[in-house]
């Protein structure tokens, strides 16, 4: 039961648990739990309170491995590792068991930390099959060998059109005269990064030394995945031997690197983020359960974390290690020093208040696309642009190839695809438009009736502008010539408060209406909130 409980807080949700089977799900910042054997090692600090490892145990070796300069401009991240005597099981099952959690863990790295192989690729090959000393070389794209998975040898340019690995990476070197390989002693071809191996160096049911190299882009990432594969391995018993590496730039070195890494944290920004004031025995505890060591300190705290920690970023990643490895609910509590009750925004507020006026007048509230069409939004209802407008780059529909300016087309051609119901239609919307790339808040009414008329839409005007606390005596009415949009001549007006418009109303213009399809009479209007809001005090504030 301890386990279901707690385990969650390392990284992980278990889904399932029984007396046969442990089903668990691992978050995504979380990449080192990604198989079995590196899970299992986080867990024994954990939940069992054994000695955190935060270090790789590596020994010396003498294999070598040589970059070519010509790697800089390919791949220019070459790390590589050797693992002896690997416990892979006693029985036929156990061994194939084994391989395909190798393979799965590879390929969930793949993804997780290499991006798809982009930034780290990594390749597992059998020691034995292989001639030590190594190298890394560049090849034109008419090299040839046999990869894996076939039988006869193909050249790169095969490999990348034709095998099915070549077909799903070749966009990786895309652009790339030459190409990297790495060759063992004979000039036998051990991988071409990173799109596959050689078939020779196929792990088998009775491997038990294995190489592995790993290259790519991103030299961290790099370094986490050869760890991670180290650990796998280490974790069955393997002994982890270093490789010296000439790198195509710098000084040698040898890999992986069995150093864990430093980290320094402020105390204060400890108890500023979590509100408690650890002690250094209870740092030290929490840190352990996370796989890590405390090495103490007054004004900084130092800690050693594992290379395979790849979700470890930044001292705010040390912070949440002491939370989850102490326990959040051990943390105490606390009452906010600030009132954190939240508070409508003034644009929200009339937003709210213009729909409460719009359903006391009878009008249904709809909720239309943002998308339009100059036809609707300008020519149909003889509007023009205000400001530039914002046109859809790849429209899949001509009836979507802009955002719209205005909301009453929307409403107009929503009327339209309900003109076989009964009349009245009675609907408005409060929802963006967009003008000149930049968004704003409009309100729009429609009315489909047999009595619509300019009285009417005048009355609903009114109605809303006292309803918001206009002062009427600063209201002024518009008369807006013949053609000034869908309005019928001498029955569309624009609405002015202080001088500034705010919107404009009017009964529709038959002629306009024709355009969506329709014959009934219609009355309606369009207001500017942001306008509204700016020259209507909200009476409340």
């Amino acid at each position: 039961m301890r386990l279901s409980v707690e385990l969650p807080l390392l990284g992980t949700d278990i889904s399932h648990c029984d007396s046969n089977t442990f089903e668990v799900e691992i978050f995504p910042d979380r990449p080192d739990l990604l198989c079995a054997e590196t899970l299992a090692h986080a867990i024994r600090p954990f939940i069992h309170g054994e000695e955190p490892q935060p270090n790789l145990e590596v020994i010396d070796g003498d294999i070598t491995l040589a970059v070519d300069a010509s790697l800089a401009e390919v791949r220019p991240v070459i790390l590589a590792a050797v693992v002896r005597g690997v416990d892979v099981g006693q029985t036929e099952e156990q061994r194939q068991q084994f391989i395909k959690g190798l393979m799965e863990h590879q390929e969930k790295l793949h993804f997780a930390l290499g991006r798809g192989r982009r930034r780290a690729s990594i390749g597992v090959h059998d020691l034995s099959a292989l001639a030590p000393p190594f190298r890394v070389i560049t090849v034109a794209r008419d090299y040839s060998f046999i990869p894996l998975a076939a039988t006869e040898e193909m050249s790169i340019e095969e490999i990348l059109k034709e095998h099915p690995k070549g077909i799903d990476y070749a966009h990786l070197l895309d652009g790339m005269e030459t190409v990297p390989v790495i060759l063992d002693a004979n000039d036998a071809v051990l991988s071409f990064p990173p799109i596959i191996n050689g078939e020779h160096t196929t792990v088998s049911e009775n491997t038990t030394d294995f190489f592995i190299d790993v290259t790519g882009w991103d030299e961290r990432a790099c370094v986490a995945c050869l760890q991670l594969i180290c650990l796998q391995l280490s974790a069955r018993g393997g002994v982890v031997e270093a490789v010296r590496i000439n790198p195509c730039s710098g000084e040698e070195f040898s890999a992986p690197d069995p150093a864990p890494l430093n980290h320094e944290v402020s105390r204060s920004l400890v108890k500023d983020i979590l509100g408690w004031d650890f002690t250094d025995d209870q740092i030290g505890t929490a840190i352990s359960r996370m796989g890590g060591k405390f090495l103490g300190g007054d004004e900084f705290l130092h800690f050693l974390m594992p290379r395979w920690r790849f979700d470890i970023l930044h001292p705010i990643d040390i912070i949440e290690d002491l939370a989850i490895g102490h326990g959040y609910d051990d943390l105490g509590s606390s009452q906010p020093e600030i009132s954190m009750a939240g508070q409508a925004r003034p644009e929200s507020m009339l937003g709210r208040r213009v729909r409460e006026c719009m359903q006391g007048l009878g009008l249904q509230q709809v909720q239309s696309l943002t998308l339009s069409n100059e036809a609707d939004q300008f020519t149909k209802v003889r509007w023009l642009p205000q400001g530039e407008p914002t046109i859809i780059a790849n429209p899949i529909t001509n009836e979507h190839t802009m955002l719209r300016q205005s909301i009453l087309p929307s409403l107009l051609r929503l009327i339209a695809s309900n003109r076989h119901h009964e009349l009245p239609q009675c609907i408005y919307e409060s929802g963006y438009c967009v003008r000149d790339h930049k968004n704003t808040t409009r309100a729009a009414w429609l009315v489909a009736d047999h009595k619509a008329g300019f009285a009417k839409a005048r009355g609903f005007a009114q109605i809303l502008l006292r309803d918001l606390g206009a002062e009427m005596a600063t209201v002024t009415w518009e008369a807006l010539e013949a053609g000034q949009g869908p309005w019928l001549a001498g029955r569309g007006a624009r609405i002015k408060i202080d001088g500034r418009i705010v919107g404009e109303f009017g009964e529709v213009d038959p002629s306009v209406s024709e355009k969506f399809e329709l014959s009934v009479p219609m009355h309606g209007g369009e207001f500017d909130l942001k306008a509204l809001r700016t020259a209507i005090p909200d009476p409340v504030i």
